[in-house]
């Protein structure tokens, strides 16, 4: 005699299908995956104007003072010479490669945490193990998203008034009509490479160290017997963490945009190797020439890091929750 299942309680194919999708989002490393995704792409258009203002004081070498001016000054000017666009020029580019980047960034960074440095799952790592962790995530998203990340220089400064670059063309090339250029006429592939040393000499420990400092002022502020702590504590931590990585390395940054440039007519250097760009920079522009748009990026850092690690959070609580609020429904 055969029993058969009443339609009640029989699972549905839709069922299934939703259960699977909400089982594959709740995996941790799927999980800071997405979660690095929508923390990159918060944390950049928030700060996108000031994000452009420091690559624009970057790339400004000896001689050269278009934006050599204080931040609401410089601030003012590109948005009375370009609007509101202005403000935003390069962000479209930059979310296309920052959501991927900081997806990859924290979602190796769990994958590397949970596989290679925790001896058992659930072990607190010290804050050096933190900081080799973190740069070896670090060093995974550069390789995955540089092409994307020196094309957004490229188009944080083509609008720009510098008289080096001539008049301002009618209409400005897009992202892809710019990575198609480089390709054809600055060397193929490695043009889209350009500057990657020092991205990595300076991603490797900034990230490392933003991880670092996160993750050990977090716990230090989480108060005894909580599993979390509040959302105002994480924006304080991620604006610390983030202050710290980013004072640390910022030459490499200055060095990163100047070599994505190099090949630029007009910009007024041409660079043979890292040293070689030190030795001249400190001897043309002083020592302050290594911290060119630094101002800027730290009134920017607090705002993006805080805004990044806690919309990571966000997103990573809700999607790893989704099996248990499934599971505790089924109950």
């Amino acid at each position: 005699m055969s029993t058969s299942v009443p339609d009640a309680v029989r699972p549905s194919p839709g069922t299934n299908w939703s259960m699977q999708i909400k089982d594959t989002l709740s995996q941790p490393v799927v999980a800071a995956f997405c979660g690095g995704g929508v923390a990159g792409a918060v944390s950049r258009t928030v700060v996108s104007p000031l994000e452009r203002l420091k690559i624009l004081m970057q790339v400004q070498s000896v001689g050269r003072d278009a934006y050599k001016l204080s931040v609401g000054q410089a601030l003012g000017k590109m948005w009375k010479e370009e609007g509101w666009r202005g403000f935003m020029r390069g962000n479209g580019t930059n979310c296309i490669r920052i959501v991927p980047y900081s997806a990859v960034q924290f979602s190796s960074y769990n994958f590397y945490k949970r596989n290679l440095f925790e001896p058992y799952l659930g072990t607190d790592l010290t804050p050096f193990t933190r900081l080799i962790c973190g740069g070896i995530a670090g060093i995974t998203s550069v390789f995955f998203t540089y092409p994307l990340d020196i094309v957004r220089t490229r188009l944080s400064i083509q609008s720009a008034s510098f008289t080096e670059l001539g008049a301002k063309p009618e209409k400005l090339p897009g992202m892809w009509a710019t990575i198609v250029s480089m390709y054809k006429t600055e060397g193929g592939v490695s043009a889209l490479y350009r500057g990657i040393i020092p991205t990595v000499a300076g991603v490797a420990p900034y990230v490392g160290l933003n991880f670092m400092v996160y993750e050990s002022i977090r716990q230090a502020f989480t108060p005894e017997g909580d599993k979390n702590p509040s959302a105002l504590r994480k924006l304080l931590a991620g604006a610390i963490s983030g202050a710290v990585a980013q004072t640390c390395t910022y030459p490499f940054d200055v060095l990163r945009r100047r070599f994505q440039i190099n090949t630029m007519s007009g910009m007024g250097y041409q660079y043979k190797s890292i040293s070689d760009a030190v030795r001249v920079i400190v001897l043309q522009e002083g020592v302050k020439g290594l911290y060119k748009g630094i101002v800027p990026n730290l009134l920017k850092v607090a705002p993006s890091m805080a805004s990044s690690w806690l919309s990571f959070e966000v997103t990573r609580d809700f999607l790893t929750d989704l099996k248990k609020n499934d599971e505790s429904q089924s109950l």
